[in-house]
């Protein structure tokens, strides 16, 4: 099942390390077969606030990307951007195959009226 790499990242004054950081991430994430499916978009606030970009991975499952967070390769260069940039950063499994939400509202329906 596909997982994901989640970022929000706050706005950071630009600063050589983010640009190096940007320049090798890619080579870490690709052994587990991950990709940038959002990177440098801008994004459209509908409800709350969402100030800073958003950065997704995804991966072919949660072992991957973990494996990929895990590794020598990518926290030798997560500090370059952890030094300057603030922000919230989570790994989440996404949806099986022929996921219905349905069940999930009868589900928690069941639970409401036991």
């Amino acid at each position: 099942m596909t997982a994901y790499a989640i970022a929000h990242l706050r706005e950071a004054v630009p600063h050589p390390e983010i640009a190096e950081y940007i320049e090798r991430i890619t080579a870490t994430f690709e052994p587990y077969g991950g990709r940038f499916l959002v990177h440098g978009a801008r994004h459209e606030v509908k409800e709350g606030g969402w100030p800073g970009h958003v950065v997704v991975i995804g991966f072919p499952g949660i072992a991957e990307a973990r494996a990929w967070w895990d590794s020598a390769g990518y926290q030798e260069i997560a500090p370059l951007r952890s030094r300057h940039i603030e922000g919230d950063i989570i790994l989440v499994e996404g949806v099986p195959e022929g996921y219905d939400p349905a069940v999930t509202a009868k589900a928690m329906r069941d639970a409401l009226t036991s």
